[in-house]
This record gives structure tokens, sequence and C-alpha cells, in this order.
């Protein structure tokens, strides 16, 4: 990793590979349902290809991030991002000598539960469920990896193991969190989950800030003269125009994104390793005991960062064609949320015994989450068709 940072310094790794305060599976707190250890491969690596093999996995291919997914081939889906995510925390792990397939595990599954749309979907189905529980993306995530997903004989889910779930479960109200026993009481406490979910967090946040500028440069919405009155996009594009002056603009623009991640990625660890050496944790009980987080940038980049996220709010996330695109999110699955409400007969029959299922043990909030359930696993082009059949009157199946 090129960088012109200091490098950290390397974490006493023990006999195992791992430094003192990463995640083992050998303190693991386990899975809900008791296995037979896997064979060939660790806990966490069973895990990820339970993950990976996952039909909620696979739908993200088709699930927006910033552009609805028919629009072009070449924007990010949930599905690229999370394998960006994927790669930046492995790397970030490896060198602070944390548990590199956990880091790996948790940012496969960090996006499971988006709806269709991307954020935009999100809120609209929050609004419908405003009064039934309301909808949280990340719990979403949970309750597909808990419950949702139907592969196994012997479960219900995937029976993950704890550590996972806790990973999976970036945020979460306290209402819910009283609802999850020893997997929310974390955020009763105000507590810390372990180093490798903490590192995923700032990994998913590197790659969709630097990813988001390269689709909104590639959609035409956003312009390079606008970005270079951000601080840490003018700094590498002048310092990759004056080593490259006649580089073709695209080969450019990937360029200068590739050193912004890269500069991001190296003073992360610079500052987290600062932090670490530090607080001097001896466990992964120490770092999950603290109310802060342990990883965490530079004072100076964290504020270049926000300058960054405040340009993507005001030019790309609010630019009038993303907008009307998430008007028009929006009013799909509020309209299939209301619809299936009203008349749960308008559900395909499995949805309709799952809907079923939910009203007879909680009332009409059990309704509501089952059509919940049934539109957050929906695609964006499956939402569309959705839409399609039930209010186009030349649509009879």
């Amino acid at each position: 990793m090129n960088s012109t940072a200091h490098p950290p310094p390397p974490p006493r790794l023990e006999a195992d590979g791992l430094a003192c305060y990463a995640t083992r599976e050998n303190t693991s707190r386990g899975r809900r349902l008791a296995e037979p250890p896997p064979d060939t491969r660790s806990e966490f690596q069973r895990d990820r290809d339970r993950i990976v093999h996952s039909g909620a996995f696979r739908r993200l291919e088709y699930k927006t991030q910033v552009f609805v997914n028919h629009e072009g081939d070449m924007f990010r889906t949930r599905l690229t991002h999370s394998l960006e995510v994927a790669q930046i925390g492995r790397s970030i792990a490896r060198v602070l000598g944390v548990n590199e397939a956990l880091t790996e595990t948790i940012a496969l599954a960090h996006d499971l539960g988006h709806t269709p749309f991307g954020h935009a979907g999100q809120d609209v189905l929050n609004h419908c469920m405003r009064d039934y529980g309301g909808f949280e993306h990340n719990l979403q995530s949970l309750r597909i990896v808990d419950a949702l997903e139907e592969k196994y004989a012997d479960f219900n889910g995937l029976n993950l193991t704890f550590e996972t779930r806790e990973g999976i479960l970036k945020h979460c109200s306290q209402a819910n969190a009283r609802e999850l026993g020893e997997l929310g009481q974390r955020f009763l406490d105000k507590r810390q989950p372990g180093l490798e979910a903490q590192i995923t967090s700032v990994a998913d946040e590197i790659a969709y800030n630097n990813h988001d500028v390269d689709d909104g440069l590639r959609a035409g919405l956003i312009s390079l003269e606008q970005l270079c009155e951000v601080a840490l996009f003018a700094e590498q594009h002048t310092a990759v125009m004056s080593a490259y002056p006649k580089l073709a603009e695209k080969r450019a623009i990937h360029e200068i994104i590739r050193r912004m991640i890269n500069l991001q990625v190296s003073d992360f660890l610079t500052s987290t390793a600062a932090r670490i050496h530090a607080a001097q944790p001896t466990s992964r009980d120490d770092v999950c005991q603290r109310s802060d987080a342990l990883v965490g940038f530079s004072e100076k980049m964290q504020k270049k960062n926000q300058k960054l996220k405040q340009f993507l709010r005001d030019n790309l996330y609010r630019h009038y064609r993303v907008h009307r695109m998430s008007v028009k999110a929006g009013h799909i699955i509020r309209s299939l949320f209301d619809a299936f409400f009203d008349d749960p007969l308008l559900l395909p029959p499995e949805q309709q015994h799952h809907a079923r299922e939910l009203e007879n043990q909680q009332g009409k909030p059990g309704r509501a989450r089952g059509i919940a359930d049934y539109i957050a696993g929906m695609t964006d082009r499956y939402a569309i068709r959705e839409y399609e059949r039930i209010f186009n009157a030349t649509e009879l199946t």
C-alpha cells in the first residue's frame, strides 16, 4: 500500500497469527443452534460461504447504490459495493492483525436488508411502517440471516455466529435493541462491537464516498470543476495532472479516486494503530467494553471526509435527476405497501402465507412486517414490474 503517511507500527501477533485484541473462534459465543464444527474451513468462513450462497446476497446485484439498476451497466450496485467494502476491510484487518475472515463476512452481509431503490426506498418503507415498528435496514439484514432465508433443513435463516450477527447490526434503535436479548444489549449499554465490525463500518464509508464520486462523474451529474472545490479530490487531481498531464480523462479519474482511497486507508491505519497503542487493549473484551470506537481517521482527514460528504449530499444526492428518480421510487414502494396491506390477496401465495402467519401472531403489525419483508427483498426491476402488474390496466397477469 503506497502512502505518504507514516506506516502504523506492526501489531504483536500471537501464535495463531492474530493480535491479542482480535476476535477468535475459540472464544466465539457460537451459533443460535449448535452445529458440528466445519471440517475444512473456519466458523467465520462458513458464515461467509452461507452469505455468498444466500438468495438475499444474489439479489444485491439488482439493487440500487445511487442509480436505479436499469439506467446503466457500469454503475455500482449493492453487490459490487459489498465486494468493494470487503476488499478494503480485508486489507485493513490484515495490517491491524484482526480477523480477516470475520471482517470479510460482515462486509459481505452488511447490506443484505437494503430495500430496492437505495435510501429512498428505505425512507419510504420506514414511513409506511411508522405505526408498526418502523423499518431499519440493519435490523432487516439481521432478520434475513436469522429467519427469512430458507435454505437449510435444520433451521430457518443462516444460523450465523454471534460475532457475525453483531457486526451486521451496525445501528439499532433502543426499542428494537430491547427485543434482541444479548445481541441488542451493547446498544443499551453504549458499548462497541469487535474491531472487525468497527473496521467494516469505516470501509463502508470509504467505499461509498469515493465510488459515488466515480458514478456521479460517469453519469454527468457532477463535474471535475465542481469536485476541484473539494480538498480531498483537488489535492489528488493536482498531483495526477502534474505527473500525467496528457492522461485521458477517464483514466485520470480512476487514478485520482484510487489515490483518494489509498490516502484514506493509510490515514485510517495510522490513526487507528495509534489509538490501539494508546488504549493497550489485551483482549476483544477490552475493545468491546469501551464507550467509544477504537478506529477512526485523523482529525484532518475526518474534516476532509466531511467536506466530501457534504459535497455529495448537495450536488449528487440532491441533484434533480436523482431526486426525480427517488420520488418515483418512493411512489412505487408506497403504492405497493398500501395495496398489499389493504388487500393481502394481491400478494403471491408464499408471501400471503408469510404475512398471514405473522398477522396471526402479532395482529396488523405482523401483517405489515410480512409485507415489508416482501418489499424489502425486491430488486429494483422486480419492484417496478410488480407495480406494473398491479396498477397497469394492460397487465392482466
